[in-house]
């Protein structure tokens, strides 16, 4: 296990910077997310840690060694690609043990390595198995297997649930939030999902065109967002807006922010009002779509009691507490 720093990292493509001088500290044993939408170049900061990608400025380092001239090999890091990228003609115990075999690891400690990850990874009965006949969730504990073999001081997880369906995905999430409990390993992870980011991270990065716009746990981003554009990216649905165009008492040139889950429909009146464009039935709530006479859209979620119909009027309050206010020029945070 290792601490991993990053300073004034850049990276460039010719004339196009993707990493503007980004500065991060994770601590050992921690399991970071790096989130945001596509392009913003997540990915391509994972791939210079892993050594895939050169660094155009700054330094990386692992532990106590700066690592920008190391050789992947070399780093002490193991990645776990959105592809599972095994072999065919392998089976699962060679799959796993192939990285171990290229750098001419004693036969019996590749067995003794891969039969541990097998037990955490619950692979034991699939050793022998060829990736043909095994299921998507089932490729990618293998994928993970092989990347837990080497007993890396860093894993790197490039979006590995995206080729998984919904069911699977949440199984191989607590999989993998699991794993980082028993290891206690370093792990970084990427993804543009971010209930994946709320549900397994100790601490998120949110970044947007090659700049961290936040850094924090999931609590302090969703109660604390630093600006409308982390308001809206974390929570699900996102953050509603409303100007001083939408809705009375709001200051000119500010922002008032509200989460759906906090708008409370009252029968009459409301500080919040619009008309029902439509309601999506989720279950234990429904999600009712609303329009203001000033053309703003905002989301509020309700009981499913509540018998709400498209071209209804409708009206919610929320109490002050849960307000954000943002400035409307820079899109930062108030008070």
């Amino acid at each position: 296990m290792a601490s991993l720093n990053l300073r004034t990292v850049e990276k460039s493509f010719g004339d196009v910077k993707v990493i503007k001088g980004v500065d991060l500290d994770i601590v050992d044993g921690e399991f970071v997310v790096f989130v945001g939408p596509s392009g913003c170049g997540k990915s391509t900061l994972l791939r210079m840690i892993a050594g895939l990608e050169e660094v155009t400025g700054g330094d990386i380092s692992i532990g106590d060694q700066v690592v920008n001239e190391i050789a992947p090999s070399k780093r002490g890091v193991a990645m776990v690609f959105q592809s599972y990228a095994l072999y065919p003609h392998m089976t699962v115990a060679q799959n796993m043990g192939f990285g171990l075999k290229q750098i001419k690891t004693p036969k019996d400690e590749i067995d003794s390595k891969v039969q541990a990850a097998a037990k955490i990874l619950q692979l034991e009965e699939y050793l022998d198995r060829r990736p043909k006949n095994l299921s998507g969730g089932q490729r990618q504990r293998v994928a993970i297997g092989r990347a837990i073999v080497r007993d890396p001081e860093v894993f790197l997880f490039d979006e590995p649930l995206s080729n998984l369906d919904a069911a699977l995905r949440v199984q191989t999430r607590m999989e993998i939030a699991k794993l980082h409990q028993d290891l206690g390993s370093t792990m970084i992870y990427v993804t543009h999902d971010q209930v994946e980011a709320m549900t397994l991270a100790d601490k998120i990065v949110v970044l947007r065109a090659g700049v961290i716009e936040q850094v924090g746990s999931p609590q302090e981003l969703y109660e604390t967002p630093q600006n409308t554009f982390v308001a809206q990216f974390i929570g699900s649905p996102k953050m509603n807006f409303f100007t001083s165009a939408d809705v009375a008492n709001v200051p000119s040139g500010e922002i008032l922010g509200v989460r759906p889950e906090h708008l409370e429909l009252v029968s009459e009146g409301g500080r919040f009002q619009g008309t029902v464009d439509f309601v999506e039935y989720l279950g234990e709530i429904k999600l009712a779509h609303c329009r203001q006479a000033s053309g703003a859209t905002f989301t509020a979620k309700v009981a499913p009691e509540h018998d709400l119909k498209a071209g209804q009027q409708v009206g919610f309050n929320a109490p002050d507490a849960v307000f954000h206010r943002f400035d409307q020029a820079s899109e930062k945070r108030l008070g």
